[in-house]
């Protein structure tokens, strides 16, 4: 694991969702008096401030927030597009001589960070709509299974529904003739070695569980559900990354009158649970080396 330097430390905080990051990362900056920078695909974009968890205004009151609400839920953010805007905000923190916390449970955005990230080249229109056509065509299954034959790294390490990087995986494999997972190795870490201190939350499943269906409760009375109607009243494409986040479908599903609120809320719940266990499993086996602590408070004890 990468350790603090001594001016301008970057502190990186990951974990599953409702595992308390967001409050060790409040407490940490107020301690250290640094700034929060958002390391959440989800929270980058503006529009589900409620059912994305993003920070209300009495955290964004106690410590400067950075790269939350940035973006509008019409824009596709990649990794590379947040890499480049933490790094800014990692240089400008530099010159300030301010510490850095990077709180999320984006795994992707922790590996560019302490690894690397290789973008692969432009991929010509054509060979996108071929590889978008061909999923509509064969479905889920039958795409996962011919892009196996190309990228079996791919077709094993993405997770089921992700469309958007089964399509990418496809296209940089037919285009390229390379397979994605091998532009992806050729990688630099974007922090220096040693300019870093890497922690993980990993509360207990059974308390982890109860947290994610009291906050999906807690999301529903603040106006989780307004909020979902007004992203629905934008007509996006579905197929946008804001429209996949947790709880949008069976939230619309409820809005178009084709599920009970009550079977909304458990779907909800559900998928934030399963979500989480993706997050720890992925967060267990791609930084095993990074201390684990069960609480907010004893991360912050030990620090």
């Amino acid at each position: 694991m990468g350790k603090s330097s001594d001016e301008a430390p970057v502190w990186l905080i990951a974990g599953p969702t409702a595992s308390g990051k967001s409050a060790l990362a409040l407490a940490l900056a107020e301690a250290i008096g640094g700034e929060i920078l958002n390391a959440d695909s989800m929270q980058v974009y503006r529009d589900l401030s409620i059912l994305t968890a993003r920070p209300g205004a009495e955290d964004l009151a106690r410590a400067p927030h950075q790269l939350y609400g940035v973006a509008d839920g019409g824009e596709t953010w990649s990794t590379g597009i947040w890499l480049r805007a933490c790094l800014a905000e990692l240089e400008r923190l530099r010159a300030e001589g301010k510490p850095a916390i990077i709180v999320g449970g984006t795994g992707l955005y922790f590996r560019a960070l302490t690894i690397g990230l290789a973008e692969a080249p432009e991929v010509p229109a054509e060979a996108r709509e071929e590889a978008r056509s061909d999923y509509v065509q064969l479905g889920e299954a039958a795409f996962r299974e011919a892009l196996r034959a190309l990228d079996p790294a791919a077709a094993e390490r993405i997770a089921p529904g992700d469309r958007q990087r089964l399509v990418r995986a496809m296209e940089v494999a037919r285009s390229t003739h390379r397979p994605l997972t091998a532009w992806n190795a050729d990688t630099r870490p974007a922090l220096a070695p040693g300019s870093w201190r890497g922690l993980v939350l990993d509360p207990p499943r059974p308390a982890l569980y109860a947290r994610i269906d009291a906050r999906v409760e807690v999301m529903l009375a603040a106006g989780a559900l307004e909020e979902v109607a007004r992203l629905a009243a934008r007509g996006l494409d579905p197929d946008l990354p804001l429209m996949k986040a947790v709880g949008v479908r069976p939230l619309l599903a409820h809005l178009a009158g084709d599920l009970g609120l009550a079977d909304a809320i458990a779907q909800t719940q559900m998928d934030t649970r399963r979500y989480a266990k993706r997050q720890s499993t992925w967060f267990r086996n791609q930084t095993p080396d990074w201390p684990r602590f069960e609480s907010s408070d004893a991360a912050m004890q030990s620090l």
